[in-house]
């Protein structure tokens, strides 16, 4: 009798064992894949590093959060890092991505050029790298590069401006003052490139005149895009190449935090009245100051980039990396970073002004109407 109850009882603890799974192979991670069907599930898992340069900028932290959301989504864990706009700072956290043992690092950089080392050590662990938004330059060691068609962007500043002033039919000539963004950044010089490819031939034509005198984007460059350093340059600008009567009648800001910075310089010295309105002012990324200050007739134009579909395209670059498959692009020839021509997604902007940003960031989900309050 104590033997067959010894046996009965091995009998039930392997079937106990057995329904529950203990005799087979576990996997972690792993989300449902929108690819597939029948349930198939996505790769294993594991830590995606995401390294953003600043929260200071809304669009980053929409970026850094729709990115996490999707990848955990999918069933990885992620590493959500800012650097604040300090290079050092975020060679160390990618550094620490390395050591935690990321599998793959999505990373838009604050200094381009500057990442070359702490990649090597990526590649040495057999980390692959996704530049978003900022093409990571001097190194082979990036696969993807995801951003939006920042050529692009700068013709839409631009050509807004040739509609809202008229410029093929005007007399003119109009007084307009010039901005780039950051040098270290290489999407600053597609920005700036799109826009002259518009606003040159004007200039050269004497319909657009420069008053300050400073048309290389050397002159107009915005050091980290701060919009404190874009004030105190244009009312610089007023105070030296304004002071006799002249009027401001368009400025090309390439960033909503500069557009902001300019406009205070402008206020400053009495634009923004009946007397005196202020210029056609361009901007870039939608933030939602700049579009409260359109709706409040301050800035006239931004470029929207839907950060949910850019992250989407870098999710899908991260998948297909940890698939050892090819993630889908659509530019093999522009984006050059000095090494290699990096395969690039672009993603479509669109221009937003007083007209539009309803349909385009109320109607679309990116903004509530509480937001904009």
């Amino acid at each position: 009798m104590k033997k067959l109850g010894l046996f009965a009882l091995l009998f039930s603890f392997i079937f106990f064992l057995a329904a529950c799974g203990g005799g087979g192979e576990q996997t972690s991670g792993g989300g449902n894949n929108e690819g597939g069907s029948d349930g198939e599930k996505a790769t294993e898992g594991g830590l995606i590093g995401v390294a953003m340069p600043t929260k200071s900028s809304q669009r980053w932290v929409d970026d850094g959060n729709n990115m996490v959301e999707q990848l955990e989504a999918l069933g990885y864990e992620t590493d959500l890092q800012y650097a604040e706009d300090d290079v050092d700072k975020q060679i160390e956290q990618i550094e620490n991505m390395v050591v935690k043992g990321a599998k793959a690092l999505v990373i838009a950089s604050i200094d381009g050029t500057a990442l070359t080392n702490v990649l090597e050590k990526a590649n040495e662990q057999g980390i692959e790298v996704i530049a978003y938004d900022r093409l990571i330059m001097e190194t082979e060691h990036v696969s993807y590069y995801a951003t939006f068609d920042n050529f692009q962007v700068g013709v839409l500043q631009a050509s807004y401006m040739e509609e809202a002033l008229d410029l093929p039919n005007a007399e003119g000539p109009f007084n307009i003052e010039l901005f780039g963004g950051s040098p270290d950044d290489n999407n600053a010089y597609f920005f700036w490139d799109g826009a002259m490819s518009i606003l040159q031939p004007y200039i050269d034509e004497g319909k657009l005149i420069v008053q300050s005198g400073q048309t290389d984007f050397e002159q107009a460059a915005t050091m980290r895009w701060d919009g404190n350093t874009a004030k105190s340059r244009m009312e610089n600008i007023l105070s030296s190449a304004y002071s006799g009567g002249e009027t401001v009648d368009a400025v090309l800001s390439p960033y909503d935090g500069i557009s902001r910075g300019v406009i205070q310089a402008l206020t400053g010295v009495g634009y923004g009245s009946d007397d005196l309105p202020l210029p056609v002012i361009t901007g870039q990324d939608a933030e939602l100051a700049s579009i409260k200050s359109i709706i409040a007739g301050e800035q006239t134009q931004t470029v929207f980039k839907d950060t949910r579909d850019l992250a989407a395209v870098a999710v899908n670059m991260t998948e297909s990396i940890l698939k050892g498959e090819e993630a889908e692009v659509n530019d093999t020839e522009t984006y050059d970073n000095g090494v290699k021509v990096v395969p690039t997604y672009l993603v479509d902007p669109v221009s937003v002004d007083i007209d539009n940003y309803q349909e385009i960031v109320i109607d679309s989900g990116y903004y509530s109407e509480d937001e904009l309050q």
